[in-house]
């Protein structure tokens, strides 16, 4: 099959093309916003046309939260209009969505068939991405993550491996709680969608197994990587934050595992092998 990755420079994207070479039997055309403005239709309908394309993977979004508030035309933009603009090409399509298009206020895992209640901007405009692409494109199959990290781009991993060696001290809250996701473990993933036998059109959820908070993230980010930090956990009213985070997010993924038939490693062996990738 022929294949377009949108967002090829971003976390998921950058390891979706590291693990095409796994996967030589498709032919992979790996765009960013220089290659290919998915904001256009006419741009993305005729790179499709002449490439021939079987399969859109979108990667490409606008996840910067506090931004999205200030900035909610941008964000729609990329995360709705170009998700509709792709949807309308007339071939297969894989997007990914997110934990925040829920409250936040659940106590158990969310199925894929719960019902949404985005508080953020950013969840209103990927909640909208969703709804126009299923609208163009019933047949899409979404996936929703959280928590995402890798060795590549801005991520929390990174920002607290920073910030545990300039600092004696980190206060990192304890009352958020969600499941870490390695963006190699995610493509996976996606590749088990690419190559099943049939295709399997619907929203999953998918992240690393297990349970957490921010700061039992932090603590086992700085133990395995031997940096020695203080970390302290704070309650979220305690942290200044700009805009609203969901305070449970974990997702169900009774679904994808059934469906591709994939086993999903725990949150802390996604860890180890980035950390181990970033040592090198």
């Amino acid at each position: 099959m022929n294949i377009l990755i949108t967002g090829c420079n971003g976390q998921l994207g950058t390891e979706m093309r590291l693990m095409s070479s796994s996967h030589p039997q498709h032919h992979y055309f790996f765009t960013d916003v220089q290659e290919l403005d998915i904001t256009c239709r006419e741009a993305v309908l005729r790179f499709v046309q002449d490439n021939h394309i079987d399969v859109i993977v979108n990667c490409a979004a606008y996840t910067n939260v506090d931004k999205a508030e200030e900035d909610e035309a941008t964000a729609q933009l990329i995360n709705a209009t170009a998700v509709e603009n792709i949807g309308a090409a007339g071939v297969k399509v894989i997007h990914i969505s997110t934990d925040y298009v829920f409250s936040g206020d659940e106590h158990v895992p969310c199925r894929e068939e719960d019902g949404v209640a985005p508080r953020t901007a950013y969840g209103r405009t990927k909640l909208e991405g969703e709804q126009r692409l299923l609208q163009v494109c019933p047949d899409a199959i979404i996936f929703r993550t959280a928590w995402l990290y890798s060795p590549f781009g801005n991520n929390f991993v990174k920002t607290m491996l920073r910030l545990g060696r300039e600092r004696e001290e980190l206060r990192v809250v304890f009352d958020q709680i969600g499941t870490p996701t390695y963006a190699a473990d995610l493509a996976m993933a996606i590749y088990a969608a690419i190559n099943a036998q049939q295709w399997h059109a619907g929203i999953y959820h998918f992240t690393n197994e297990g349970v957490c908070s921010w700061f039992d993230f932090t603590v086992e980010i700085l133990r395995q990587a031997n940096v020695r930090c203080a970390v302290k956990p704070i309650l979220s009213s305690e942290y200044a934050y700009k805009t609203p985070r969901p305070h449970y997010s974990v997702l169900d993924k009774s679904k994808v595992k059934r469906t591709f038939g994939i086993d999903i490693p725990y949150w802390t062996d996604g860890l180890i092998r980035c950390l181990a990738r970033m040592k090198e």
